[in-house]
């Protein structure tokens, strides 16, 4: 009796977490329906965007400002000032989020210039367009991952305790037990294509936002333009320089991009 009470349960929580993941997804990918999206090439700051959110923004802002030498970053993880003027409004909000004395430290200005009214705006526009996901899309598939990744957890917990409990139960036969199969593998094959179609909504760029990402360039426009595109692309894992590799992660040495 508990077995197949059991075994109802398990299929309701995968079937439900599945079908949930299945309607964010397609609601990620789903175009805005303001604008078709664009063909022209991204801008870098919109590359950066697309490919690691707002505090990869703030990283290609920074790398970028330190060798202009507008700005001066100290492998101690320190972030000074050189010209207060800042170029645009990204260069502006990291000068204001260094503040009045000139200096802060780096992990706090990637945190303060990611969450600026210019990086939203970049956001907004990117999303206008359709070439990013917007942060609610993001958060609901992000959410109905985990709904899966419970249901798994649970139909494993099923499976245990109606092994436990079969020997206790008159005429339930083992073989019922395999019956728990079924829902568990749904469940991780739906993680499976979550992993490779799904988990790429969860970040930032949607389909067109991916494509465009894609068709970028990192061998034109001269040393310094592909350098800058690797930043904007893979973040801090793209810089070779140890000492800038260390100011961008607080005086720690970065094994890997966020």
């Amino acid at each position: 009796m508990f077995s197949v009470l059991f075994v109802l349960v398990a299929w309701a929580a995968a079937g439900i977490s599945c079908a949930r993941l299945c309607l964010a997804a397609v609601e990620a990918a789903r175009p805005a329906a303001e604008s078709p999206g664009r063909e022209q090439a991204l801008t870098l700051y919109e590359a950066a965007f697309l490919a690691g959110g707002p505090h990869r923004v703030t990283d290609l802002t920074l790398v970028s400002m330190h060798r202009r030498r507008r700005l001066l970053l100290a492998h101690t993880g320190w972030a000074t000032v050189v010209d207060p003027e800042g170029e645009d409004d990204l260069e502006r909000s990291v000068i204001g989020a260094i503040g009045p004395a000139g200096q802060a430290r780096t992990t706090t200005v990637r945190a303060a210039a990611s969450a600026a009214d210019a990086v939203r705006a970049l956001a907004d526009r990117l999303v206008s367009a359709g070439l990013a996901v917007p942060d609610n899309a993001r958060s609901h598939v992000a959410s109905a991952v985990r709904g899966v990744q419970g249901a798994t957890v649970l139909t494993v917990a099923l499976a245990a305790a109606t092994l436990l409990l079969l020997p206790q139960e008159q005429g339930t036969d083992a073989p019922a037990f395999t019956w728990f199969a079924l829902p568990l593998l749904l469940t991780l094959g739906c993680l499976v294509i979550a992993r490779v179609e799904v988990h790429p909504y969860t970040r930032w760029a949607s389909p067109a936002g991916q494509r465009l990402l894609g068709s970028l360039s990192p061998n034109s426009g001269g040393d310094e333009r592909a350098f800058l595109t690797a930043v904007a692309v893979r973040g801090v894992g793209a810089v070779d320089d140890p000492v800038l590799r260390a100011a961008l992660t607080g005086g720690r040495t970065a094994h890997r991009s966020h």
